[in-house]
């Protein structure tokens, strides 16, 4: 069954500059700390054989960096393993000149259901998240949190239209609210109304329990596409 996505009605309600913190504030930056350092820990092994993997299958760079919007609007560095191929953009242009519906899937979503740009190695670490693992060390840098509005790029901000001041008023996550209640199955405007809810209506608890639905659906295997 789809989730409907929360409406969204009225002007936000802050700006970009208005808060001296991101939403949720100390609290909600230990709850990351003591969270993220607990599961780089555990995920450890898994961070050493996906890196292996990566390299064996594709070779270097094992890492890929991309410049991501972050709290006030800044730019930092959000990292992943990578799972692309080394012409990825070639891969993605050919792609959509020949597939006039890849074409407007990649304009209404900037993802695509059948990439070409995808490894083999990668569509399985996709399937279970486990390229964003390297995004715990974004965690604890402070760039990211563990729950929030996954990170756009720039070309992003203008879907987010009059709602983009709220989406800057809080750190982006590695998990949140669109990834356990719809992620694949929405559009882009429904992502938007998600986020939008979450950070309006922030608490510690809502983060604990998107962790934990988070955690459920990556071993059932509801990853990325």
């Amino acid at each position: 069954m789809r989730h409907v996505a929360p409406a969204l009605s009225g002007a936000p309600d802050v700006a970009s500059s208005s808060l001296p913190r991101p939403i949720g504030g100390p609290t909600k930056r230990a709850f990351d700390i003591i969270a993220c350092f607990l599961a780089a820990i555990i995920a450890a092994p898994l961070l050493l054989t996906c890196y292996f993997l990566v390299l064996a299958n594709s070779g270097r760079p094992v890492l890929f960096r991309h410049r991501r919007i972050g709290f006030g609007g800044r730019e930092f560095t959000c990292l992943k393993f990578r799972t692309m191929a080394a012409d990825a953009e070639k891969r993605l242009q050919q792609h959509l000149a020949a597939n006039p519906d890849a074409a407007r899937e990649w304009l209404d979503n900037q993802k695509l259901h059948d990439d070409p740009r995808v490894t083999k190695i990668g569509k399985v670490m996709r399937r279970f998240s486990l390229d964003e693992l390297p995004q715990l060390f974004n965690v604890l840098k402070g760039e990211m949190s563990l729950v929030g509005p996954r990170p756009i790029v720039v070309e992003e901000i203008g879907k987010y239209q009059e709602y983009f001041h709220v989406y800057a008023n809080g750190r982006p996550g590695l998990t949140g609210l669109w990834q356990i209640k719809g992620r694949n199955r929405t559009t882009y405007s429904e992502r938007v109304a998600f986020d939008v809810d979450y950070l309006r209506n922030w608490s510690l608890r809502r983060d604990v329990v998107i962790v934990l639905m988070t955690v459920k659906r990556v071993l059932e295997g509801h990853g990325a596409y």
